[in-house]
């Protein structure tokens, strides 16, 4: 059998094989290594996929979909012509070119596979990943983390590395996602420390910038181009000449821009300098998840040995400049950094097919996001109105295959039912997270309190998070696999949620002085563990009673504490 690994990434994706002891990546049909994630209908109704469907972006845009990775596992659908496809059809289709290129070359049937997915997809959107590879007809027997495969690649598996040891940090800026993992190798051993990232952060947002930066220099296009359906291909011709100058940006100090836009021409340049200066928002969203990572790993930045680059947006001269000015030193890109992943998921796949040549190599990794349940806020003041807060399980980083249990209990007397729902994610506020599902099931009628009920989250190598809920009074146990690739909210959804209830707010919380502190306890909250996570959710809720008492001098004095407390965390978890 084929040991075969997948890097399905948002810009390009690539299929490699692991074979007579290395990783050697598989060309498409038109003698490349990158297949652009890109599909397209012709006007026969024939699908066209990767590079001649790239072709299409600018010449049929309403025939084509790009970047649709960003999008796994929500409810969006792209429409191509008259029919709209889910992003796991579109993953699909390029997932069964991959394997078609694959069994063209090598010459047997592609069956198993172990595809790549950016460190922080969350369970939803690693499911829907596994249907894609379902739909392609391929069976997907593992799911690994790309910063984890890209540390495969970079010869950790070497017995010249076995006795060293090692920490490093993979820096993974992909075309729509952006992780972080802290590794350690000793002795054969490649064991994660912490992953990290943020699923709508790479390349792609640095062409917007470009993108946005030119229109604000021309009146005339921007507004113009307010139509969300109007000229498309105008939009998509802008799009590549943005992509173009940001490419050539890593080769040149200074670029030019020009279209031609209803028969008039347009023209910009631009600088690294400009360019730096116009991102700033966004490398500071670059540096949150290092801070993270380092924190969850327990490591300075002096003490890490290397920092590894890995996808395509790493070649920008100011993320290079970014990455030494944050670590003072000069990081390894001596693989190409859009082929990385992919040899290191073919390697992962020779590990699980127990090949001979990594007989000696162990590789841990980690959950990279919280999981836990909905319980009542004890610190809530008026019983009647009780609030239901996050509770973590198993907390985010922790190495898997894991299994923890927490107890709950009734909450009120001859309480019927007890309904368990399981979220993802790292804010105080439910509605911030994800929500995955739930178990409902009938409890015996006691005294509040009384009946007791053990929660166990279960989370495996791939992903899979199985909730089970164990009644100690009656030792009924009722159990939910969570394999669905839909979330029961899209973000979208939250975001309208979150949208209606703030206009109905007309509390004292609503004024900028607390609403600033508690935005800093939300962030706080979110970037801590285990104590202090408990410690910053107790001060949110202490805080917001005060608030809710109206009462100018519990107020005040509420601000004092919050603002010290913060400071002082802030000062502990500063790492640049």
């Amino acid at each position: 059998m084929l040991n075969i690994g997948i890097d399905l990434g948002t810009t390009n994706s690539l299929i490699a094989v692991w074979k007579d002891g290395q990783s050697t990546l598989i060309q498409n049909a038109h003698g490349n290594f990158l297949t652009p994630s890109v599909v397209s209908i012709d006007d026969d109704g024939t699908v066209l996929i990767g590079d001649t469907a790239k072709e299409r972006l600018i010449s049929h845009p309403d025939l084509t979909a790009a970047n649709f990775k960003r999008f796994m596992g929500s409810d969006k659908k792209f429409q191509l012509g008259k029919k709209f496809y889910r992003p796991e059809e579109l993953s699909s289709l390029i997932l069964r070119q991959l394997k078609e290129d694959a069994e063209a070359v090598l010459g047997e049937p592609v069956t198993e596979v172990i595809i790549s997915v950016p460190a922080y997809f969350n369970n939803i959107q690693r499911n829907a990943t596994k249907l894609a590879g379902t739909m392609a007809g391929l069976n997907v027997t593992r799911i690994i983390n790309e910063p984890s495969a890209a540390g495969l690649a970079y010869g950790l598996h070497e017995k010249n590395n076995k006795n060293v040891a090692s920490k490093f940090l993979v820096f993974d800026l992909g075309g729509g996602t952006f992780d972080v993992s802290v590794i350690e190798l000793f002795d054969g051993i490649m064991e994660i420390k912490a992953s990290t990232g943020n699923n709508h952060l790479g390349g792609e947002d640095f062409t917007n910038v470009i993108i946005a930066d030119f229109i604000s220099q021309h009146p005339k296009i921007r507004d113009t181009f307010k139509g969300a359906t109007e000229h498309r291909q105008a939009k998509a011709v802008l799009y590549k000449r943005a992509e173009q100058v940001k490419r050539n940006l890593s080769k040149s100090d200074s670029v030019a821009l020009k279209i031609i836009f209803q028969g008039e021409e347009y023209h910009s340049n631009f600088t690294n300098e400009q360019f730096e200066k116009k991102s700033e928002d966004l490398l500071q969203k670059i540096r949150e998840p290092i801070i993270r990572a380092l924190h969850d790993a327990s490591l300075s930045v002096k003490e890490l040995d290397r920092i590894v680059l890995v996808g395509g947006a790493t070649r920008m001269p100011i993320i290079k400049r970014l990455v030494a000015k944050l670590f003072g030193q000069l990081p390894l890109a001596h693989i190409n950094p859009d082929e990385v992943v992919a040899y290191g998921a073919a390697i992962q796949a020779g590990l699980k097919m127990r090949d001979t040549h990594l007989s000696d190599i162990v590789v841990t990794d980690v959950c990279p996001y919280t999981m836990g349940t909905a319980v009542v806020d004890y610190f809530t003041n008026h019983q009647s109105s009780k609030k239901l807060v996050y509770f973590p399980i198993i907390e985010r980083n922790t190495t898997i295959p894991v299994s923890r249990v927490e107890t709950v209990h009734s909450i009120v007397d001859n309480q019927k039912k007890m309904r368990v729902e399981i979220f993802q994610g790292e804010s105080y506020d439910l509605n911030e997270n994800i929500r995955l599902g739930e178990l409902e099931f009938s409890i015996p009628q006691k005294p509040a309190g009384e009946v007791k009920v053990d929660i166990r989250y279960t989370y495996d190598i791939n992903g899979l998070l199985e909730a089970e809920a164990t009644v100690l009074n009656t030792n009924e146990k009722h159990q939910l696999i969570i394999q669905g690739c839909n979330a029961e909210m899209t973000e979208q959804e939250i975001k309208e949620c979150l949208k209606r209830l703030a206009k109905l707010k007309i509390h004292p919380r609503e004024n900028a002085a607390n609403k600033l502190l508690l935005s800093r306890a939300a962030r706080i909250y979110s970037e801590t563990t285990e104590r202090l996570r408990s410690f910053v959710g107790n001060l949110i809720s202490q805080f917001q009673n005060a608030l809710d008492s109206q009462d100018p001098i519990l107020i005040s004095k509420a601000q004092k504490i919050m603002g010290d407390e913060l400071a002082r965390m802030e000062d502990e978890l500063r790492v640049f």
